[in-house]
């Protein structure tokens, strides 16, 4: 027979689980070296413009063109944090859409391996034995659907979690920028 032995079956089930789970562990290693590269370059650049306030600061002549420094220097910041954290959020999406791809290519695997373990009993299943063989293929067959369903269930949920998180982030931009322009305005007009 041209049967494949169990340990064999059994290496190759554990070679591929190990694969999934350290392709899902360099996806998370990539995004938190993206994370950190991100925070970096925030520390660099917040740094530098510091720095530069800083010295714009010491060269000031008056009241007046320091209250225009403070002003200019309003908006910048805000739209920054704005911009840092549209990257977090991207970052983290990409890294839950590798795992949420990783569990369904595990789930699917999962799936065809027990639907072939189970024609494989059927097919050496002695005699008689029929409807205890339909029972386990029954009982395989919900357990399968159910989990499936739980699972794309949980998509779905976070699917509408992110959307939700991305609809917030989206509409709280503006709405802050607006706010920070009007809290600058005033400013401006207590120079002039």
């Amino acid at each position: 027979m041209g049967s494949v032995d169990p340990e064999q079956q059994l290496t190759a089930a554990q070679k591929a689980g190990f694969e999934a789970v350290f392709s899902v562990f360099t996806k998370a290693f990539e995004d938190t070296e993206k994370l950190v590269e991100l925070n970096l370059q925030a520390v660099k650049s917040t740094l530098a413009e510091h720095q530069e306030i800083l010295a714009k600061t010491f060269s000031v002549k008056d009241l007046h063109e320091l209250f225009g420094l403070q002003a200019s220097h309003a908006q910048p910041p805000v739209e920054k944090a704005q911009s840092y954290w549209r990257h977090v959020y991207e970052i983290i999406s990409s890294t839950q859409s590798g795992f949420a791809a990783a569990a369904e290519a595990q789930l699917q695997q999962h799936h065809r391996g027990t639907h072939q373990f189970v024609d494989k009993l059927a097919k050496k299943a002695p005699a008689g034995s029929e409807a205890a063989v339909a029972a386990w293929k029954a009982f395989i067959k919900t357990a399968s659907e159910t989990a499936s369903a739980t699972y794309e269930a949980a998509r779905k949920a976070t699917k509408q979690a992110v959307e939700i998180v991305d609809s917030n982030v989206s509409a709280a931009s503006p709405a802050l920028a607006k706010r920070t322009r009007q809290a600058v305005v005033p400013v401006e007009a207590v120079q002039k």
